[in-house]
């Protein structure tokens, strides 16, 4: 509807206030009918994840969880990571789309202005129903309008639009969060996984050189007539049989570097040359309770909960759809039939647009889309309690591990002292003329041995502790101060034996 300033016509009709009552009520009355409202599904509690809710985790880790683990090589990588991983940039170019997403709605809820101009040359028909003199004819014609428009928000509708866009916003914040983490836990596993190898190759190293000496002595024994040639076959087959376990060691050691170089957004062979010290890295105290907030910051488990008020926020939207949707328009500008006429003030155009949208008969229509909401609604929910439930069960894995780790660190250790004393008793009696060599060097293989497990218990300790890190959204409270060293890690970390001979 346009209103102009002419006076309104004689005998135009008037509506009494109670008649205009009565239309909007029987218009109110008749509109889409929503149909009947029922609850959204549950969420998870802390106490249905088996969680403390009253554990206090007040204070937040640091957000740079992995430097716990003490290394500064580490760090550097995961910062490179973080700055020039490809997955950082996709999460990012995410992040800002969903902003701009949210931006754009935003701005449609404000007042809209335009500024249009018009030029047009037209040959006007003459048999057409404009008359003459300008039918048969060609003329310029010109328009300059400006415009303003705003939807009024009287429901709540676009606030309810706009909410659940930045609930979406915030929800892709919470995924680059995610992203960083499980990149951060990425490349840190790598790195664990580089120096186990090492410390593996090095023990490794010492039992190829144990079994050439066992060869040297078995192949002596045979010239002399002390052994026999099953004794020699079997020593032969165990020094290929360590070197093709180097072998497959460098292997993994190559693969691994290129791994971590990818990770770290770098070409596969950039970290051709690292080499990580086991016992340069820390596995810290476990937190004595596991509390809901520890979990609750978890980024992916804050991103779920972010979409589940977005979907809270678009089903609100999808029932006001079912209201009036009010418009005001306004618009004044200059029209005129041949440009010399344009500018004069008889071309001048004014009006007003008010406009009411209230939805009648849709087909259903507005029904159905309430009814996905809802069900986007229910779905995010859903993967909001799996997230929690997965969270909880990935944090006291780590937990039972760690647990576990700590139990066969304390026996690995007991069999490697005592595999040591056995070394040590063997060298004695062998240095006293009681003994011979073979004997030593096969008490030696026990001590290896006890080196390798122990090398794999304390990699193994440090991939739990980044599990738990990882699962608690990054560390704990208090988290950051290294372990006393135990026995476990005294064995792993003790010079390599030395030819005694």
């Amino acid at each position: 509807m346009i209103f102009s300033g002419t006076p309104r016509a004689a005998g135009a009709l008037r509506w009494p206030p109670a008649a205009l009552a009565l239309a909007c009520a029987l218009l109110l009355s008749a509109c889409a009918n929503p149909g009947p409202d029922r609850a959204p599904l549950a969420m998870s509690t802390p106490a249905a994840a088996g969680l403390d809710a009253s554990a206090d985790a007040a204070a937040l880790a640091p957000p740079q969880w992995w430097q716990a683990l003490g290394d500064a090589r580490l760090d550097a990588l995961v910062q490179q990571a973080l700055q020039d991983s490809p997955s950082m940039a996709i999460a990012r170019a995410r992040l800002e789309q969903a902003i701009a997403l949210s931006q754009v709605r935003e701005a449609a809820n404000g007042p809209q202005a335009q500024l249009g101009a018009d030029l047009t040359r037209q040959h006007y028909t003459a048999n057409g129903m404009i008359p003459p003199p300008v039918a048969g004819h060609t003329y310029n014609s010109a328009n300059l309008q400006a415009s303003l428009s705003w939807s009024l928000d009287f429901f709540g509708r676009h606030a309810a639009e706009l909410q659940a866009a930045l609930g979406q916003a915030r929800a892709a914040q919470a995924d680059a969060a995610q992203a960083a983490n499980v990149l951060a836990a990425q490349v840190a596993n790598a790195y664990v996984a580089l120096a186990r190898l090492h410390a593996q190759q090095r023990v490794m190293q010492r039992l190829l050189e144990q079994r050439s000496e066992q060869l040297a002595l078995t192949e002596e024994r045979v010239h002399a007539g002390l052994d026999n040639q099953v004794t020699l076959a079997q020593t032969q087959a165990a020094v290929p049989d360590a070197r093709t376990q180097i072998e497959a060691l460098d292997e993994q050691i190559t693969l691994t570097r290129r791994q971590l170089a990818v990770l770290c957004g770098q070409a596969p062979d950039a970290q051709a040359t690292l080499a990580p010290q086991l016992s340069a890295l820390h596995a810290g105290e476990m937190p004595t309770q596991l509390g809901a907030d520890l979990l609750g910051r978890r980024p992916d488990v804050v991103a779920a909960r972010w979409r589940v008020e977005a979907a809270g926020h678009g089903v609100d939207a999808a029932r006001k759809a079912f209201y009036p949707d009010i418009n005001l328009g306004a618009f004044v500008g200059l029209n005129a039939l041949g440009l010399d006429q344009l500018l004069r003030g008889s071309s001048r155009q004014i009006g007003v647009a008010p406009a009411l949208r209230l939805p009648l008969f849709d087909g259903g229509l507005l029904r159905a889309q309430l009814g996905s909401q809802r069900a986007e609604q229910d779905a995010a929910i859903a993967q909001y309690n799996a997230l929690v439930l997965q969270a909880a069960q990935q944090a006291g894995d780590a937990i039972a591990s760690l647990q576990s780790l700590a139990r066969q660190q304390t026996q690995q250790a007991q069999a490697g002292a005592a595999a040591e004393r056995a070394y040590d008793f063997a060298q004695q009696r062998y240095r006293a003329g009681l003994g011979g060599y073979l004997v030593v060097l096969a008490s030696e293989t026990q001590v290896l041995a006890q080196r390798q497990q122990g090398v794999d218990l304390l990699a193994r300790q440090l991939s739990a502790r980044i599990a738990l890190m990882q699962a608690l959204g990054g560390g704990w409270p208090g988290d950051g101060a290294p372990l006393p060293a135990t026995a476990a890690t005294a064995t792993t970390t003790a010079a390599p034996l030395s030819n005694n001979r």
